[in-house]
């Protein structure tokens, strides 16, 4: 079977696992598949800044090898995954966006890729990021519609996923890198609980706020590279010793309740593009009899402030080095970032991480009565132009508290762009999370018949 006969971009990595284990093609076929895509659109997208055929097609044959021999092959046997250029593989090179670490070749990978070959899952390359994972956009175009941006700072993982040139894609997240290119490029990103997934062996910007994230086609995709990561590590301090959670299963089991929702609609609903607001009032509509509105408590507003003082006194300790010996060639914004955070007391520091846990024993009741927050992923669709990733003010409030988060691929602006649907977790309720959303996105599907995308027109 050749690429021809395969529509390799347009499979879920769950529906490529299972042709897979059926012998319907062989890792080597899929591999070529995938790479015959990037040819295709690489040239537009620019979503990777690290992708050697050789390397695809080596990783594919060994994987081949080993079923011809009948190991153990694992969750993600023949799945390449695309891995964002902050997180270090050592066998390709982690340049972190920036001209100051090019050429750098870690020595070992980071905790999430080495789970991610254990578990028979291929490196397809590393996924463009912005300038040291913050503002300073990348490369990246956004596949809908290339004068659009991606978002960012995952920029290239979203897009890869997006343009079907690989089908998972794995992110990070420290205010709004997984959920909000998710929204822009129209796919499934999951920002799991703090703590779920380890973040050794990647850039370190702020230890409180840092995460790691996943991106897919599907619920079922996000599910099953999460799930397949999460684990223990005693590298990383966030990480908990706790069994990993039935995220797939979950993911594709339908409640013995229909969920009960929260919608948020934020104190910053005046700043949603009119088109948002509309496909959203419209989502509340659809939803009726099992969402109520609720409003944030007034300290909601002021987190946004919080977890500024907190990213960026940790962005100047993490970038001193980078910044007194290069600052020319960093972008204004993050120089701005790194002088603002050099300014940052102690005693202001420590007052705005105080207010995590307070603010999240105040969200513990909300979830005594609610099995999810509904509340919108950006501020609409990808804006137009390549200056700016877009703002993530709707991300990071739940940043701030490591609260797991969905984008869900639901909406389309008045453009035709995506809007993503965000939808909020308990701390360490993940699977629940996943198991809400799939009710969600079938509710959302049974009310567009052909499969579609909410839009106006369609409501």
């Amino acid at each position: 079977m050749n690429a021809d006969t395969v529509q390799w971009a347009a499979l879920s990595a769950t529906e490529a696992r299972a042709r897979l284990d059926a012998g319907e093609f062989s890792a080597s076929e899929y591999g070529e598949g995938l790479l015959a895509r990037v040819d295709a659109v690489e040239g537009t997208v620019q979503a990777w800044a690290h992708l050697d055929p050789a390397h695809v097609r080596t990783q594919a044959a060994r994987a081949d090898e080993a079923r011809a021999r009948g190991d153990s092959v694992g969750p993600l046997f023949g799945i390449p995954v695309g891995v964002k250029d902050i997180i270090d593989t050592a066998d390709l090179p982690t340049e972190d966006g920036t001209v100051l670490h090019v050429g750098r070749m870690p020595h070992r990978d980071a905790d999430v890729v080495r789970r991610l070959r254990l578990a028979g899952g291929l490196v397809m390359g590393k996924t463009v990021t912005t300038e040291l994972a913050t503002y300073a956009p990348g490369k990246t175009r956004n596949p809908h519609n290339p004068a659009h941006t991606p978002g960012g700072s995952s920029s290239g993982s979203a897009a890869a996923v997006a343009a079907g040139m690989v089908p998972l894609a794995i992110g990070t997240q420290t205010n709004g890198s997984v959920i909000r290119p998710a929204s822009f490029c129209g796919v499934y990103g999951f920002k799991p609980s703090a703590g779920l997934l380890s973040r050794s062996g990647v850039l370190t910007q702020s230890p409180p706020l840092d995460a790691m994230g996943v991106f897919g086609r599907t619920l079922d995709d996000v599910a099953l590279l999460a799930q397949t990561l999460a684990g223990h590590d005693t590298r990383d301090a966030m990480s908990l010793p706790r069994a990993v959670p039935p995220l797939l299963r979950l993911a594709t089991t339908d409640a013995a309740l229909a969920p009960t929702l929260a919608w948020v609609a934020t104190p910053f609903w005046e700043r949603m593009t009119a088109d948002a607001q509309q496909a959203f009032g419209e989502l509340v509509e659809l939803l009726a009899g099992r969402i109520a509105p609720f409003d944030l408590p007034a300290t909601a507003v002021d987190a946004v402030g919080w977890h500024k003082t907190v990213m960026e006194a940790d962005l100047a300790g993490s970038f001193d080095m980078e910044y007194e010996r290069g600052r020319e060639q960093l972008s204004a914004s993050l120089r701005e970032q790194i002088e603002r955070g050099r300014a940052v007391t102690a005693v202001a520091y420590r007052q705005a991480l105080a207010r995590v846990p307070v603010l999240r024993e105040g969200f513990e009741a909300v979830f005594d009565h609610y099995d999810a927050i509904v509340t919108p992923a950006a501020l609409g669709t990808a804006p137009l132009g390549l200056a700016s990733t877009g703002d993530p003010l709707m991300c990071t409030l739940w940043t701030f508290l490591g609260m797991p988060c969905l984008s869900l691929p639901l909406l389309h602006g008045d453009n035709g762009l995506p809007i993503g649907v965000q939808l909020v977790g308990r701390l360490g309720d993940d699977a629940r999370l996943l198991r809400t959303a799939r009710w969600v996105v079938r509710r959302v599907a049974e009310a567009v018949p052909d499969g579609g995308t909410m839009t106006k027109e369609l409501l």
